[in-house]
């Protein structure tokens, strides 16, 4: 909600057109200049054709639309800039939204349920709230209210008092994690802790993996340095937390090692993965084994995000199931406290 980048409804149809064009023998100035007068994302388009006919190449002229592109983007097109595989980059781009796209789907519609029925919850307790001081009230003065929650909170004031405390920690969430990505790291250190959560993290990780293995299979089979190889898949994993270690695995690569001990060091990897690239190191297979390796974690990560929105489901289903208690049981204890002071 806080981002200006472009939708993902915009980036599909960029990605798919870009590869058509190219694949279709027009250079990158002709494919620019035909999205510039059509569709989602001509405003784009029309200043990155701009900087193109000034003399940017490509990967220089969106770089300088970081608040628009996505860093995969990015990362991947200045891979195919050095490659000469544009056409193919774009079409890993589209499939790779294409993907994103279903899981965000799948997510939402998993999750929506659960949602409408917390926020029913807090419309309910807000509604218990108000209309029990209003029958305090007209019960005449001295009379006690209840009060459903035991925050002392109890009719108009009380009600807007509830809904302002739920607004303000939903903001608050949203705040946080806004102000955690504009530090300096970019949010590294906080989608390192992300990475270690509970289903958060596999999810994040796998995610990671099939972006990582997708660049580093394209930028083995040009024969780049393994450093400037490895730094540009740690830009297109898309995780705050791997983009950092981009520079540091670059640097270890000037000490001879092997690649699956540079990519141990930055304990990111899990061991299945490092063994995997160990044994295509040995074999020479490293391209293909890293296509093969893309394919899986993008099957994963549909499984592990299904594994996510139910646990996320669950918890927002027992936070109901507690307001809902809480309510249940302040409202018989002042019912019954009310019975003993008569009795």
């Amino acid at each position: 909600m806080f981002s200006s980048r472009l939708p993902l409804t915009a980036l599909i149809p960029l990605c798919r057109s870009l590869r058509h064009y190219l694949h279709s023998g027009l250079t990158v100035h002709d494919g620019f200049r035909h999205l510039a007068k059509k569709g989602a994302a001509r405003d784009l388009c029309a200043r990155v054709l701009d900087r193109l006919e000034k003399g940017d190449d490509l990967p220089a002229a969106l770089k300088k639309e970081a608040k628009v592109v996505p860093p995969l983007m990015i990362a991947l097109v200045s891979v195919g800039e050095s490659t000469g595989m544009l056409s193919e980059v774009f079409a890993h781009l589209e499939e790779h939204f294409l993907r994103q796209q279903k899981l965000w789907y799948t997510f939402v519609s998993r999750i929506t349920w659960p949602v409408v029925q917390l926020v029913g919850a807090v419309f309910v307790i807000t509604g218990l709230i108000y209309f029990l001081g209003v029958i305090a009230e007209m019960r005449g003065p001295g009379q006690p209210a209840y009060d459903p929650l035991g925050l002392g909170l109890m009719g108009a004031s009380g009600a807007m008092t509830f809904l302002g405390i739920v607004l303000a920690l939903v903001l608050g969430v949203f705040g946080i994690y806004w102000l955690a990505t504009r530090g300096p790291q970019g949010g590294a250190g906080l989608h390192g802790y992300l990475l270690r959560l509970p289903a958060i993290g596999p999810c994040l990780q796998t995610l990671a993996l099939a972006r990582f293995c997708t660049a580093l299979r394209l930028t083995h089979e040009t024969g780049m340095s393994v450093g400037k190889a490895l730094r540009l898949s740690f830009q297109a994993a898309g995780n705050p937390a791997w983009q950092a270690a981009a520079d540091q695995a670059k640097a270890d690569t000037r000490s001879g090692q092997d690649l699956s001990a540079i990519l141990t060091r930055t304990r990111l990897f899990p061991e299945e993965f490092l063994h995997v690239v160990a044994v295509a190191e040995e074999s020479g297979q490293l391209s293909e084994v890293m296509e093969r390796q893309a394919e899986h974690y993008h099957e994963e990560a549909g499984r592990r995000m299904a594994t996510l929105t139910a646990v996320l489901g669950y918890a927002i289903w027992l936070l109901v199931a507690v307001i809902i208690i809480i309510a249940i049981f302040r409202l018989y204890g002042s019912y019954f406290e009310q019975l003993n002071q008569r009795f």
